[in-house]
């Protein structure tokens, strides 16, 4: 057999396989729906916010509360025009299958319960 043949086939191959690779290993930018959530109207009155589903970006700053049952807590530090700000959000076990680590940014499609809880509906990390 030539040897340029099997050359050229060596690359081609070589190039199929790190092609796909990076094609299928790159993150996937995931659209959330709702309105963007406003930290000031949070801070006022959280519990005015019931009732609508809102988008919300931000870093994890820590993980408060996590049991297996009932999901967990985190502290998500959000950027405002008036500086960081701070919101807490309740992960519902059904949404465990996402590995929430700090210092790394997410978006959240929240909805707020009683009290002005935010819950988490649906997470994409960024």
């Amino acid at each position: 057999m030539n040897p340029g043949l099997l050359i050229g086939v060596a690359v081609a191959i070589a190039a199929l396989f790190f092609g796909g690779k990076l094609l299928f290993s790159g993150k996937s930018e995931q659209s959330l729906a709702g309105s963007e959530l406003d930290m000031a109207t949070v801070e006022e009155n959280a519990n005015s916010l019931r009732g609508n589903e809102y988008v919300v970006e931000g870093k994890i700053d820590d993980r408060v509360l996590w049991t297996d049952d009932q999901g967990q807590v985190v502290s998500l530090k959000v950027d405002s025009p008036a500086g960081p700000r701070f919101l807490g959000i309740e992960i519902p076990p059904g949404l465990s299958d996402v590995n929430i680590e700090r210092e790394q940014t997410y978006a959240f499609r929240i909805s707020f319960r009683q009290g002005g809880i935010a819950v988490a509906e649906e997470i994409a990390r960024r």
